[in-house]
Parts: structure tokens; sequence; C-alpha cells
């Protein structure tokens, strides 16, 4: 596996580069518009061309590159103005990314409205999300950037808990080359999927092979929990240090299904980068 964390892209696009070489990262993940609010300015041609500088300068080093999308995008939200909102955003998030050369980017699938209540109402919203996604992928044609749909912890309304979630936006995903999934390891242990055991983890992929198919796998959020499996509650801890423990993270990180997919911490962190190099240190004790 490939590993890396979540850089800052303080001081310009391109400094998540120059973090992640510090770190020895070989993948990283960036946030490349506002994430908690809806407005987001263009980029600058001189930010473009110095991230594209730096990307190929360490092209060998640092791939694949991913985004995370603004946690305020719903695609499931039946509120009209909220879903243009998120369809705006997520258009614009699209942009960026090919402008930007970036591979992949992370989006939790949505919430449901508070309003609804039953299990089809729920397969309602999977079928909006990807409906909303398949006129996005319409709208960006000739982009090779991969949308990759997070696992959740299912925290409140929150789609995306369940195998079969994904699965559903999937099958109705009209050009399958664009769409994807990455699995996070805190939110999926919250979410009541044990793999803390050799044979649990296997049991695990098989599982996920039959629903969704590993071959829509490509991305890795390597975070440990303070929470209890299934407590459907998202709260990330350093590798190791929570309920998940170190060892799981070893059948991932030794697993030759997985020995090109990009896994990335999402531990805390300070300016400092103190905690990444102790979580990426921990991560890389554990390849045999």
């Amino acid at each position: 596996m490939r590993l890396g964390a979540h850089m800052s892209v303080t001081g310009g696009k391109y400094m998540a580069f120059e973090r992640g070489k510090e770190l020895r990262c070989e993948t990283i993940q960036v946030f490349i518009r506002s994430v908690r609010s809806w407005a987001a300015k263009p980029l600058i041609q001189s930010d473009i061309d110095d991230f594209l500088k730096k990307k190929e300068e360490l092209k060998e080093e640092i791939w694949p590159v991913i985004s995370h999308n603004s946690y305020l995008i719903n695609l499931a939200s039946i509120d009209k103005e909220k879903l243009e909102k998120s369809y705006n955003a997520m258009l614009d998030e699209l942009i960026k990314v090919d402008q930007l050369g970036i591979e992949y980017g992370n989006m939790h699938p949505g919430v449901i409205p508070i309003s609804v209540k039953d299990e089809i109402s729920k397969k309602e919203a999977l079928v909006q999300i990807a409906n909303q996604l398949n006129k996005l992928i319409d709208e960006t044609k000739g982009s090779k950037y991969i949308i990759l749909l997070e696992t959740t912890a299912g925290q409140g309304k929150g789609l995306g808990n369940k195998f079969h979630h994904l699965a559903t936006i999937i099958g109705k995903i009209k050009d399958k080359n664009r769409i994807g999934v990455c699995f996070d390891t805190a939110h999926s242990f919250a979410a009541g999927y044990d793999f803390t055991t050799k044979k649990k983890y296997d049991e695990m992929w098989s599982e996920f092979d039959d629903i969704i198919g590993l071959k829509y796998l490509f991305a890795f959020h390597l975070n440990d929990t303070e929470k209890d499996l299934g407590s459907r509650v998202d709260r990330h801890t350093h590798i190791g240090q929570g309920k998940i423990g170190k060892e799981p993270f070893g059948f991932l990180l030794n697993d030759d299904r997985f020995r090109d997919h990009p896994g990335i911490i999402e531990t805390p962190k300070g300016k400092d980068m103190k905690e990444d190099l102790m979580n990426l240190a921990t991560l890389r004790s554990l390849i045999k």
C-alpha cells in the first residue's frame, strides 16, 4: 500500500507536495476548495501551474493525488436550494480537480433528510445520489477523474455505512469508469464491520467483493477510532490507540491485492505534523 496523509495547502496548493515529501509520503490527499462554505473562488493560474509543476517533479515519489470534497455537499437532499448548491459545489470540485490533474476524489454519499424514515425512501435517496452523479459525470465528459464514495459511520441519517448502499449507487452509474470506493477503517468499524482478526478480515472483503466488487475499491483512509464496533459514531484517533488496534492495519498493509492502493491517514494532527510522522511510522512498522 502507498502510505500518505491529508496535507495542508496553506501557502499554495503545491505546498501539499512539499509537506508530503517531508513526511516521505507516497500519496497525499488535499482540499482544493473550501469544505465548510458554499462559496469558492476560481483557481489562480499561477497556483495551477505551481501545483502541476510540483506534481510532475515528484511523479515517481508521490502518486496518486486524492481530493476530498466539501462536507456540505448532500446529493440526497430533498430541499431544492440545498440540492442545487450541492450539485454546483460538486461540479466546481470536478472542474478544479481536472485543472490540477488530480486522479481521485472522495465524497461522503449523502444524508437522508430528517423527514425520511423508511427503507424505501432510503433507496430512493441512494438512487437520487446516483442520478445527480450521472448528470455531473455527463457535464465533465472527457475527464478521467474517478469519484470515490467513502464508507461512512452512518452517524445520524448518513448514507454509505452499508456496502449495499454503495452498490446501489454504483449500479445506477452509467459510466462505471468514473466511480469507485474509498474504504475508511474508522468509519467502517463504527458502522459494524469487524476486521480485527484475520478470519473476520477475510470474511469482510469476501462480503465486499460479493456486494460491490473489489474492482471498485481504489483507496483507503487509515484511521483508528475512539468508538466501539457498531457505534455509528465518527471519532478518529491515532493508529493503534483506539478500538481497532494495530494488528488489523497490518492485515491491510500486507495484503497483495492492495499493494498499489493509496492509504491516507486522517488522524488528529498539529501544525508541525509530528503526529503524522508518528502514525506513518506506526503503519510502516507493520509492513512485513
